[in-house]
């Protein structure tokens, strides 16, 4: 679990436990033919066994058990050689069977963990299982018109849904949590990880104790389908929870709701257990047969992963531990920075690019790195124009902008083309340097007498009066030595 103590709110221990729904990038659904696509008209890709029409059998999706399989070996897990599916009774006008096909006693992967950084400090909160499961379909109220209706094409879509021990102590490690489970899935292919679609849905478990004490009741908020609101959510039932004890009430297990809108959380219905579903295994389908061949294989095909590659980048390019972190957040990014690191040889200032230029522009466009308009090789070739001293920092940021736009496509012709180029002449430099002494006798005289920061202003004269293009470093190096 988490290697920390835990941070205490209001003299309670904050104990939080996840379940996430991931749902499994395949074309079609996990037990038939009918296709997956978000966005369709209403009931327009559910077929007869996803409508559990008489005489209908469930037949298992490979590629979703493949997926499973890849997520077991992304975070060290078991994969069990064999798994059950079992029926979950419940009754909501959305299920059209009156049962969800899930598992329940063995499920596909069992244990694992996943690690991240808070901070500068490595967390880690284990799992207790992921298990194959179908979607339920959606209930669609029209509050205007006074009517409900029924949308199917979601019913059997396939779903992966990720358990952690209660091992989370903060909404911060929480969302941290999120975020990095996010990142595995996406970065291995199994789930596009779209949280407005649907396609990665968290339940956060909450409760609060006194240090030392049993684990607290919890209450279960469903559906948390972005990170700010996932803190925003936790936060609120956090206070509310301890609110409520300090008042003297006793927390009722429950599921809730957190509406944006007032920040708050309010209770949806009372929390069932397990017994309360009535599971069985499904007569309708065998036990999941999983060769140990058939792991090895998907082993082999597994790409590298984002913890690993991390390491390696610290390792080969002599990154800062938070630098490879943060550029091992996508698979495009991760590739962007080893072209650019490898073409310019320059990997520290690559990441510094990255990290701020680059990702400020993208943030502002509400874009990726999937589609960022200067190719990593233009960086490269502008990242090698800095360290030769051709173009300073500002400079720099010109001619990147010129890329952004499309004003140009060659480093060396924006240069040139903008009159950006750095002056790097001794000679030229230090006849500005001494005309700027001349004009300005009386800073360098308080210089001498010990004040520093008319060394300064000589520097932003200097380079005043080299309309910019002078190199900061060799005007500072000359304007110390001509001072003595």
């Amino acid at each position: 679990m988490s290697s920390s103590k835990s941070l205490l709110v209001g003299g309670y221990e904050v104990v939080i436990g996840f379940e996430t729904h991931a749902q499994l990038a395949t074309q079609s659904k996990i037990f038939s033919r009918a296709p997956t696509a978000f966005g369709a008209e209403p009931n327009t890709q559910a077929c007869a066994v996803d409508l559990a029409l008489p005489g209908t059998l469930p037949v298992m999706n490979r590629a979703a058990v493949e997926h499973a399989i890849r997520l077991g070996l992304a975070l060290g897990s078991h994969i069990a050689e064999q798994s059950v599916f079992a029926r979950k009774n419940y009754f909501y006008p959305d299920l059209p069977k009156g049962y969800q096909i899930s598992q329940f006693e063995i499920p596909v992967v069992q244990g694992g963990e996943v690690s991240f950084f808070l901070g500068d400090e490595k967390k880690t909160v284990r799992l207790v299982r992921a298990h194959l499961e179908e979607d339920a379909g959606k209930s669609l109220h029209e509050d205007f018109i006074g009517q409900s209706g029924i949308d199917l094409n979601r019913a059997g879509t396939p779903l992966l849904e990720i358990v952690t021990e209660p091992d989370i102590r903060s909404s911060a490690e929480a969302v941290a949590y999120a975020k990095e489970l996010h990142k595995i899935v996406t970065w291995i292919g199994i789930c596009d990880g779209n949280m407005q679609e649907g396609s990665f849905r968290c339940d956060a478990n909450v409760s609060v104790r006194k240090p030392g004490q049993p684990l607290g009741t919890r209450r279960e908020i469903k559906n948390l389908n972005s990170f700010k609101f996932m803190q925003q959510a936790i936060d609120y039932e956090v206070r509310w929870q301890i609110e409520q004890i300090e008042d003297g009430h006793a927390i009722q297990q429950a599921t809730v709701l957190f509406d944006p809108d007032t920040g708050e959380t309010r209770a949806m219905r009372t929390k069932e257990d397990a017994a309360d579903y009535r599971y069985f295994p499904d007569p309708d389908l065998p036990p999941l047969v999983i060769a140990r061949d058939w792991v090895e294989q998907v082993k082999a095909a597994m790409p590298e992963l984002p913890r690993a590659m991390a390491e390696r980048l610290v390792r080969d390019y002599g990154l800062p531990e938070y630098d490879a972190t943060t550029l091992t957040q996508s698979p495009a990014m991760a590739a962007y920075f080893e072209t650019a690191g490898k073409a310019s040889g320059q990997a520290k200032l690559v990441s510094n690019w990255i990290m701020g230029e680059v990702s400020r522009r993208l943030n502002a466009d509400e874009s990726d790195m999937a589609r960022v308009p200067v190719s990593a090789m233009q960086l490269a070739a502008l990242i090698g124009r800095i360290a030769d001293g051709t173009v300073s920092n500002n400079a720099a940021r010109q001619v990147f902008d010129a890329l952004w736009t499309g004003e140009g496509s060659e480093v060396d012709a924006v240069i040139e083309a903008k009159g950006l180029k750095q002056m790097n002449d001794s000679g030229a430099l230090e006849k500005i340097i001494d005309e700027v002494m001349a004009a300005n006798a009386e800073m360098v005289e308080q210089f001498r007498a010990g004040k520093e920061k008319a060394f300064n202003a000589l520097v932003g004269q200097a380079m005043k009066a080299s309309r910019g293009k002078a190199n900061p470093q060799q005007v500072n190096d000359l304007l110390r030595q001509k001072l003595g």
